[in-house]
């Protein structure tokens, strides 16, 4: 998809602590090289090298911006790493992470993966008080409640800090020679740490552990502080909170397939989806297509639960890179064209079902199913794998404004309509739910509006799709007032 019209990633962090000294940079480019799909706009390193902490960084991708840590080693014994995707903050070359400072605590290094969604108030008063922000990202703010902290050490410092943040923030610091890993006390973002041969590696996700050969790891619970530095591994905790948050759309969509995500396989999660929507469709067609990479695991699970043969009528060039934000129809239809390309023998005279993970502002999807049908379908019907995403989110996915995200506008047949698709479908909330382990400890804010902490919204944004709600509830009258005409009416001779 077009990278404008899709849900964006948000982050991804990696840490390497040894008991004995080890090429530490390159560990890291590889767990971070695993977890390149969490991030594309910049990624950098930070690790302790004679004493004192070394930060390189810029905007690209792993394997261009660190690939120079493949070429000799650099022995140490701890660093951490990060992958970015803007959330807060544009995309620039201050904004990369790790972020580092030298202040009253020692040398501080930080990556974060979520956003803290009371940043506005923290900032206002940091700035109110003298505070100088160097960047526009979130994740400075803890750095600078950190070095302003009376706490005589860091990590009490840290304790005092993490509980006036809210929001989400998986994240590795590195204190002069301490790693220390942390997650949110809602746990809504994933972090796992493993052990092997005296090497403890942290990584957002169960790949980056998986690519160094490290397959004994457990995932760090809501409100846990892991601290690893030469006395060896210690947790401490900040408190956790009643309900767990996790993010369900890191098993829709963000986490790779091959990972292991809160309990879960993303995989079998993603089939199990595709099988819920199945189950309730009653769409008679010839093939299942995904829409590449995303889709790959729902449409086998909706095409085993269907009967309906699988076939990859789509290809996706891998080497198309990040699209632009294109300006005009003509170079978004090139966008869509230079990554994806139908294949006309498996699609031509073919009733297709369409199978992807979510739907955003639609422009994408008219594009795609215009490709479908030039390569010859007779019929083409959408399903999406979410529920209709309805609401911004504020815990690290860059969500697009209410206005923007077409479901607040339109319903599915509207939307089946705007698109040329013969229909739409997406997964209803209590389908998805039934596809998880303990489904109550997920948020769905983004679909449903139920914010499980308090965030900045505004009334205007309260009030987008109130018109569709107001219609749609007038249609589900007009059919119940003509459902109980009929069934009032008298029986005719």
């Amino acid at each position: 998809m077009i990278e404008s019209d899709c849900i964006e990633h948000e982050c991804g962090v990696a840490a390497v602590h040894a008991r004995d000294l080890i090429n530490i940079p390159e560990k890291l480019f590889f767990t971070l090289f695993a977890q390149q799909h969490r991030g594309q706009e910049s990624t950098g390193v930070a690790y302790r090298k004679d004493g004192r902490t070394v930060v390189y960084k810029d905007l690209g991708m792993v394997s261009t911006v660190l690939a120079r840590y493949l070429e000799r080693e650099r022995l140490c014994r701890v660093g951490i790493g990060h992958v970015r995707y803007s959330t807060h903050g544009g995309n620039k070359l201050e904004n990369a992470q790790p972020i580092l400072v030298d202040c009253n605590k020692g040398e501080i290094a930080l990556a974060h993966n979520g956003n803290i969604a009371n940043m506005p108030i923290i900032k206002e008063r940091l700035f109110a008080e003298g505070s100088i922000f160097q960047t526009s990202s979130d994740s400075e703010l803890i750095l600078h409640l950190l070095s302003r902290s009376r706490a005589p050490s860091f990590l009490e410092a840290l304790h005092e800090v993490l509980p006036e943040i809210e929001g989400a923030y998986s994240m590795v610091l590195m204190h002069d020679d301490t790693l220390i890993a942390v997650r949110d006390p809602s746990g809504f973002r994933p972090l796992y740490v493993g052990e092997q041969d005296g090497v403890t590696v942290v990584a957002s996700e169960t790949c980056a552990l998986d690519i160094v050969k490290i397959s004994n790891y457990r995932e760090l619970e809501p409100g846990e502080v892991l601290i690893v530095d030469h006395l060896g591994a210690r947790s401490e905790h900040i408190g956790k909170r009643e309900a767990e948050s996790r993010c369900v759309f890191e098993l829709i969509y963000f986490a790779r397939p091959d990972s292991q995500v809160f309990g879960h396989s993303v995989h079998t999660a993603r089939k199990a989806m595709g099988r819920a929507l199945a189950r309730s469709d009653e769409v008679e067609a010839d093939i299942v297509v995904p829409i590449p990479d995303s889709g790959n695991s729902a449409a086998l699970g909706y095409a085993e639960a269907s009967g309906t043969p699988l076939e990859f009528g789509l290809t996706r060039n891998h080497y198309a890179g990040r699209s632009f934000i294109m300006p005009t129809t003509a170079e978004r239809d090139l966008a869509v064209r230079m990554k994806l390309h139908p294949v006309r023998e498996v699609i031509e005279g073919r009733r297709v079902v369409l199978v992807d993970d979510s739907l955003v502002r639609g422009t994408t999807a008219r594009l795609l199913v215009q490709l479908v049908r030039e390569a010859g379908a007779r019929e083409v019907h959408l399903r999406l794998c979410s529920p209709e995403i309805r609401w911004p989110c504020f815990f690290g996915i860059d969500i697009p404004t209410r206005r923007e995200l077409i479901s607040n506008a339109m319903s599915p047949g509207e939307i089946a309509r705007y698109i040329r698709a013969d229909s739409v479908r997406f997964l209803t909330l209590e389908e998805l739910q039934s596809c998880l382990n303990a489904p109550g400890a997920y948020c769905y804010a983004c679909f449903s509006g139920a914010y499980p902490i308090e965030v900045p919204l505004t009334d205007e944004e309260r009030a987008v799709g109130r018109e569709r709600d107001l219609r749609e509830m007038r249609e589900a009258m007009d059919i119940a007032e003509h459902r109980g005409a009929a069934h009032n009416a008298p029986d005719q001779e």
